[in-house]
């Protein structure tokens, strides 16, 4: 297995909004390129050699250089995970694409996101879902981001600072449901939030062994059916709990 890494090490930039239109067009097309390569490459585990036509348009339409730290602006399209402070991180591009394909979300459904970050995953949900709700633990992270994603138009996604292991239950129902750090087991207040029929991608296992990305079904009749994805590497889901 190769680049499956969503750890980083702790740098802390000013985030930057460069001016120029389609200036990382050709950038960003060619990590969409080297996500649908993984793909390809990773059929045997996620049981297919692509991903859904709306995942990969919004991964080459959202631009990811405007959520990592300014002094990453050059990294920002390699298919990587990158710091983005508070020892957190952006996520690998193919993660990004993987985690949203497996959720299979479908126009006019509502999402939710644990661990909203510098908002990048936010906003490629953003493009497939007619509303988003993110929830971000560390205070500073989630206000960036709420503010960023605003900025940058994303009026369907809300976000709050809270302990995304208790979801968002006034907003809950959900559709889909994804968490974006690992934890040892699925929370209980999330399988509750998830609709009969609703899908869950988590990582799950401890920071120090090995991690296993999630597919988590809820069915029809309420009862949960769990399929093991591939090994992944993910910052611990922290909290309360």
């Amino acid at each position: 297995m190769k680049r499956f890494l969503a750890l980083g090490a702790f740098l802390l930039f000013c985030f930057a909004f460069p001016a120029e239109a389609g200036e990382f067009d050709a950038a960003r097309q060619r990590m969409v390129k080297e996500v649908l390569a993984d793909a390809a490459e990773t059929a045997s585990y996620i049981g297919s050699s692509s991903f859904n036509p709306a995942v990969v348009r919004a991964m080459g339409k959202v631009e990811r250089h405007r959520f990592v730290p300014s002094g990453l602006v050059s990294l920002a399209y390699l298919n990587r995970p990158l710091p983005i402070g508070h020892g957190q991180t952006i996520s690998q591009p193919y993660i990004v694409a993987l985690m949203t394909d497996l959720m299979k979300v479908k126009p006019g459904e509502k999402v939710l996101e644990i661990g909203t970050g510098s908002g990048y995953q936010a906003a490629i949900l953003a493009e497939l879902a007619v509303s988003v709700y993110s929830i971000e633990i560390v205070e500073a992270l989630g206000r960036e981001a709420g503010a960023r994603l605003k900025a940058l138009g994303y009026r369907n996604v809300r976000t709050k600072v809270g302990d995304g292991y208790y979801g968002w239950p006034e907003a809950a129902p959900f559709d889909a449901i994804m968490v974006t750090a690992a934890a040892s087991h699925v929370p209980p207040p999330l399988i509750k939030q998830l609709k009969p029929g609703g899908r869950m991608v988590i990582p799950l296992g401890t920071h120090f062994l090995t991690q296993s990305l999630m597919l988590v079904e809820k069915r029809k009749d309420g009862s949960i059916t769990s399929r093991q994805i591939l090994p992944v590497r993910f910052v611990p889901l922290t909290g309360g709990h």
